[in-house]
């Protein structure tokens, strides 16, 4: 009976050491996962601000939106949308093709925004040993 009660303490005493040389691993796992998380939806705010600014740009309309506008509705678009952890860094919006014309064989539109993304947990510290992540979103639509 003895025996069992020293061995049963002596496996709870492996069990807190096994879990305090694990727990930083899973941490960063967890921390790891959520900051990938926050990329991708970063990624998709500014997809999406893309192709709503490229949109702008093709409809139909007299006079056509100028770069400026185009660029405005994609940085307000992400003006609320965009994670960023500490200081923000303000997206770039360019718009290579210029405006669409209203007539002529240049009937394409792209919008290209640049963002750099500083992370919350993990990408902070990852991004201060290797660098800025920086994501990129392209949309080319047809003008009318």
């Amino acid at each position: 009976m003895r025996h069992r009660q020293r061995l049963a303490a002596n496996e709870r005493g492996i069990a807190a050491l096994e879990f305090v040389l694990m727990l930083p691993f899973m941490l960063m796992v967890m921390f790891g996962i959520i900051d990938v998380s926050l990329l991708l939806c970063d990624k998709a705010v500014i997809t999406n601000a893309a192709g709503e600014a490229a949109r702008q740009g093709v409809v139909l309309s007299v006079p056509r939106a100028s770069v400026g506008q185009i660029q405005s509705v994609a940085l307000s678009y992400m003006q609320n949308g965009l994670v960023t952890g500490g200081t923000a860094t303000t997206p770039t919006v360019s718009v290579p093709s210029g405006q669409c014309p209203l007539s002529g064989s240049n009937n394409q539109l792209q919008v290209n925004i640049t963002y750099t993304y500083q992370g919350l947990v993990l990408g902070s510290t990852l991004s201060a040993l290797t660098g800025p992540v920086t994501i990129t979103a392209v949309a080319v639509k047809y003008c009318e």
